[in-house]
């Protein structure tokens, strides 16, 4: 892979999730989370893109809608499931994204707001396009995802470098 090419990251949110009585961390998805989980899988399926990695948080209901997802896709990912993603800020997002290896070209973070939401703002930088009236129209709702590209080394990740190339919600 070349550092010249495009990288793209994927920010995922999960599913809608349950209020059972447990910790938020231990918290599941429910019948509709599921059922958009799927969904937004094969909405991930339709962009073409092949991840190479996917860090997700540890939380029971990011772990449930990445499983659901990924089963719709034609590549498995390597998944590498993160503790600090788990009730991250944006600058706590972007400090695990720099720490992936230069080889991989694409990934996926499955997430919770508000970080993943922070995160696709702050990246995208003043960018003003449809794209990003519609994302921030919808607030980034449970199963949405932004895609967003940007050029260099993932150690060069910060804010304003990335472009918001596209944007799905269920409701879309």
């Amino acid at each position: 892979m070349s550092v010249a090419e495009p990288r793209r990251i994927v920010l995922f949110r999960h599913a809608k999730a349950d209020w059972p009585q447990v910790s938020d961390h231990e918290r599941p998805l429910n019948e509709r989370g599921r059922k958009d989980a799927a969904v937004a899988g094969r909405k991930l399926a339709d962009t073409g893109i092949t991840f190479d990695l996917a860090l997700c948080s540890t939380a029971v209901r990011t772990r449930e809608t990445w499983k659901l997802a990924v089963h719709e896709l034609a590549h498995r990912p390597k998944t590498v499931y993160e503790e600090r993603v788990y009730e991250a800020s944006p600058g706590e997002l972007i400090a695990v994204l720099n720490e992936i290896p230069d080889d991989v070209q694409t990934v996926i973070l499955t997430g919770h707001n508000p970080g993943v939401h922070g995160l696709a703002e702050v990246l995208a930088g003043d960018a003003g396009d449809d794209t990003r009236q519609r994302m921030n129209s919808r607030g980034f709702p449970a199963a949405a995802f932004a895609v967003l590209t940007f050029d260099g080394p993932w150690k060069s990740l910060e804010p304003g470098t990335a472009t918001l190339a596209d944007y799905w919600a269920p409701s879309e």
